[in-house]
């Protein structure tokens, strides 16, 4: 997956227009200054939460290609030969295009969903599981969620957590009218 699509526009010799959302969190995580991808892996957690996801996969993929564009830059070398990167004046430049952009539509990703679509295929006993994990998972989720919205310092942070009660009250629904079979 392309990081950039250099179609359209121009910024400071960059070639940028489109970042895909994965590279437009990382952008947005360097807004708080340089950060190496383990420690971008666990501030994405710690930010977003389980409304958008971002593996060490992706990131590692990601910032070599936010590099070469001229978005990032290498920062110091740290222990263990990790390494952390900067963002730069056009990945400033880049990440606030990408907020003022159109959103465009939504994509839920929900591996549960994914699982209770082909529930069919297992047995009345891994039914029962998969159900009986996702109503701890989702239970644990809307406390922390509960947790996040009184903790909220500003309206926007209060509406993103917020919205994590909401999500995890539906899926706790979701789950409770499956009939135990």
């Amino acid at each position: 997956m392309a990081t950039v699509d250099r179609s359209r526009e121009k910024w400071d010799g960059v070639g940028v227009s489109e970042l895909n959302a994965t590279a437009a969190a990382l952008l947005g995580l360097l807004q708080d200054g340089p950060a190496t991808g383990g420690q971008l892996v666990a501030s994405a957690e710690e930010r977003f939460g389980t409304f958008f996801s971002v593996t060490r996969s992706q990131v590692y993929r990601e910032l070599p290609a936010l590099a070469k564009e001229g978005l990032v830059r290498l920062g110091k070398q740290g222990p263990r030969s990790s390494q952390q990167y900067a963002i730069t004046a056009a990945g400033k430049k880049a990440f606030k295009a990408w907020l003022t952009s159109d959103s465009g539509p939504d994509h839920l990703r929900s591996p549960l969903i994914l699982r209770l679509v082909h529930a069919a295929s297992l047995t009345a006993k891994q039914r029962a599981t998969l159900i009986d994990t996702a109503r701890a998972a989702y239970s644990q989720e809307l406390d922390e969620a509960k947790a996040a919205v009184k903790a909220a310092e500003n309206p926007y942070t209060k509406a993103v957590a917020e919205f994590g009660q909401a999500h995890a009250r539906a899926a706790l629904k979701l789950v409770d009218a499956i009939p135990q079979s």
